[in-house]
């Protein structure tokens, strides 16, 4: 049986992430154990609240060498969240700013909309390539909850496979989803998105 770990880094809404997973037929472990998140199949790393606080947490369970080593070696890891956004370089909060992971070039920031968060139910802009959007209609609706985002994309086209970027728009544009071969990361929430996103999560893990 494939086998999931959620990572507990004291971040995130990991029973909720590790029922929707389990609901698919996969043995999911929630755990901050350095072995079993290396070994596992797929590695599930979710994310709430402030990018400085969670990337705290994430160092002190060694999670950013984790995320590291396994994508040295090809093995996947998805990004829920906050947990999409520490991997990128950096977050910028209330003017303090915080190193990521640096998987990804660039900067999470407020979003610029008059209302914030941004809570509730939206459409996404996926690309044709996507395999986490495969088979999913064009105007379904994820969840999100969030008030900041990567609003530009900044990793230059090289020679390798350029990864498969979605957007959202809520008062302007924002990176809704990334897949960059083994690592994948969704802004909104797919254990709070119903049948769509247990459709995306069943995506994922065909990759494993």
């Amino acid at each position: 049986m494939t086998d999931v770990v959620v990572l507990d880094y004291g971040s995130g809404n990991l029973r909720s992430a590790e029922r929707a997973v389990a609901r698919l037929g996969v043995d999911v472990t929630v755990t901050s154990d350095r072995d079993a998140a290396l070994n596992a199949d797929g590695l599930v790393v979710p994310g709430v609240g402030a990018f400085a606080a969670c990337m705290s947490g994430l160092r002190a369970v060694g999670g950013d060498q984790i995320i590291d080593r396994r994508l040295a070696g090809g093995r996947p890891v998805l990004g829920i969240c906050v947990g999409m956004q520490i991997l990128f370089a950096k977050g910028v909060e209330h003017g303090v700013s915080t190193e990521g992971c640096a998987e990804w070039p660039g900067t999470v920031e407020r979003l610029d909309a008059p209302v914030l968060p941004h809570m509730g139910w939206n459409t996404v802009d996926a690309p044709a390539e996507s395999v986490l959007f495969r088979g999913i209609d064009p105007g379904t609706r994820f969840y999100f909850v969030h008030s900041y985002g990567v609003r530009r994309w900044e990793l230059e086209p090289g020679r390798f496979t350029p990864p498969a970027v979605t957007w959202a728009h809520h008062g302007d544009r924002f990176v809704a989803a990334v897949e960059n071969g083994p690592l994948c990361a969704t802004q909104f929430h797919p254990e709070k998105s119903g049948d769509a996103g247990a459709e995306l999560l069943c995506n994922w893990l065909s990759t494993l």
